[in-house]
């Protein structure tokens, strides 16, 4: 399915890229270990500008999730979810994503998801399929 892809800056570019490798990474602060996401230059808990790329487990929980059965664009499949995945091993890091690879009406709160990137451009887009 085409994505809307995001425009790739010096704060997020290694978020939109790290699928090249297979590994999922977030903003980590070098000074009190806090995760970051959305990227950002500056921890929102001790204010350091001292923040890098660190990578992550790359499973988690389903925090919430909607099924959209709305077709925005001609190409678009739908029914899809949208879900909201807390990333195991990064406290506070919850991404907003596609869940794939399921029926839409297989999919809960609270079910177990790994990481799967679909490459568009020069994108890898972190989607997540269900851990049976």
């Amino acid at each position: 399915m085409p994505r809307m892809l995001p425009q790739l800056g010096p704060d997020n570019r290694f978020f939109w890229t790290s699928g090249a490798d297979g590994v999922l990474r977030c903003l980590q602060c070098q000074e009190c270990a806090t995760f970051i996401h959305p990227p950002r230059p500056v921890c929102p808990d001790c204010l350091s500008e001292t923040v890098a790329p660190a990578a992550v487990e790359g499973t988690g929980v389903v925090h919430s999730y909607t099924i959209n059965r709305q077709k925005w664009h001609p190409a678009m499949e739908v029914p899809f979810i949208i879900a909201r995945v807390a990333i195991d091993g990064a406290p506070g890091v919850i991404l907003t994503t596609n869940i794939v690879g399921s029926p839409v009406e297989a999919v809960d709160i609270g079910d177990r998801v790994a990481v799967v990137f679909e490459q568009q451009d020069d994108v890898w887009l972190p989607l997540f399929g269900k851990i049976d």
